[in-house]
């Protein structure tokens, strides 16, 4: 055999070899749920939102996806052209309870019924992608060159578990305490039968309805008593109270719920704030992110300005000490983080503000730059591009050229 024929062989096994190595790898839409849940987790997302997989089935294959902000005829149509098999659509096109899911392009819920027609699944991140490591907010703190950046307000998950609160007699609490532990109460990590226990004193009248356990009816009763405290999953509290309830020698136990909070993901949460690693202007700053962003509608708001007197104009311009980002539209989220109050020396970075929470940043000393809503959410498409590439091996990743800026300049 010649080298050449042998060389040929070689090439025609390994490509058909290549081919089922393919097969054996693709993905599916789920695939693409799973790794946009590990950049942008759904559960960090505003409640009011609506986020996740909006249209298509999970089990189909997954080899084309497009990026984009809002979805439009025009990206559906780029998508189609491009068969693509998925959208990420930044902003969700299903938002509010809709009655009917009819294919047409009159409204966002018809581009997706026709995009489900199509073939075509539809994810939508929006407030979780703000919220994410590397996401819209952190993308454009980048822009700035912002320093020691973090979330205004760490976001939190949702508490799986609850606290349980109850008391009883000093003699029964042991009794009780264990009945609720063999239901599944008191465990924290590898510790097992965790509670915490206060002794005081509880009062009760029983009427002539009732047949108290302890004391007589009739009269007002003082007894020694256990205040039990125990953390409890969701998923075994009727168990827990049930068992509670079997093992209390009261007629009718009182008990107390409380719902817990998730503890706080630093990296995670609603806008950003940091410091300037080196001196800026506002108007500086203005022009690079102008710049960088490819946004043609930007204004800004000087509240340094308001605090000059009459000709102190050509004074050197103030430079800016911290940025507070917030993407799309800020309103008065700025002035609502907890540990430090927006004011002179610091600049809002945003989409769009309204006319009065531009007035109130003016009185507080604060300056602004208006970037434009989808100006300044866009540019988050391009690292989410590439960290799905990452997660998603095989699949061709686009962003669309065909997502604009709804309002052009004059």
């Amino acid at each position: 055999m010649s080298k050449s024929r042998r060389n040929a062989r070689v090439s025609r096994g390994s490509g058909k070899g290549a081919v089922r190595s393919a097969r054996a790898r693709l993905l599916t839409i789920a695939a693409l749920c799973d790794a946009m849940e590990q950049i942008t987790p759904t559960w960090a997302a505003a409640e009011w939102d609506n986020v996740g997989l909006l249209a298509g089935d999970r089990k189909l294959p997954l080899r084309r996806l497009l990026l984009t902000t809002d979805l439009t005829g025009a990206v559906l149509e780029e998508a189609v052209l491009g068969r693509a098999d998925a959208i990420v659509s930044y902003h969700p096109p299903i938002f509010r309870p809709i009655k009917s899911f009819v294919a047409h392009h009159g409204s966002t819920e018809g581009l997706a019924s026709a995009a489900l027609t199509c073939g075509i699944a539809i994810y939508s991140p929006h407030t979780a992608l703000d919220c994410a490591p590397g996401g819209t907010n952190d993308t454009i703190a980048a822009l700035c060159g912002l320093k020691d950046v973090r979330p205004f307000e760490a976001a939190r998950r949702a508490s799986k578990e609850v606290k349980l609160v109850t008391f009883v007699p000093v003699e029964k609490v042991s009794v009780v305490a264990e009945a609720m532990f063999a239901a599944g109460a008191g465990r924290i990590g590898d510790y097992e039968k965790c509670s915490y226990r206060v002794r005081g004193q509880g009062t009760f009248f029983g009427t002539d309805a009732t047949n108290p356990a302890v004391g007589r009816r009739g009269r007002l009763e003082h007894v020694e008593e256990i205040r039990i405290e125990l953390v409890v999953p969701l998923n075994k509290l009727d168990a827990v109270v049930a068992a509670m309830r079997k093992a209390h020698p009261y007629e009718e136990p009182a008990f107390d719920i409380y719902p817990l909070q998730g503890h706080p993901d630093r990296q995670l949460g609603q806008g950003r704030i940091g410091r300037f690693a080196r001196p800026m202007t506002l108007r500086a700053l203005a022009r690079w992110l102008a710049r960088k962003t490819g946004a043609r509608n930007v204004m800004i708001l000087d509240g340094a300005r308001t605090h000059r007197t009459t000709g102190s104009r050509r004074m050197t311009a103030p430079r800016l000490g911290h940025a507070l980002v917030c993407v799309g539209a800020a309103g008065s989220l700025p002035f609502e983080i907890p540990d430090r109050p927006c004011g002179p020396g610091d600049v809002v970075i945003t989409g769009e503000i309204r006319h009065h929470d531009a007035l109130a940043y003016l009185r507080s000393g604060a300056s602004a730059i208006a970037l434009g809503h989808w100006a300044s959410e866009r540019p988050a498409l391009t690292p989410l591009s590439s960290r799905l590439r990452a997660l998603l091996p095989g699949v061709s990743v686009v962003v669309s050229r065909r997502d604009v800026d709804p309002f052009q300049p004059v």
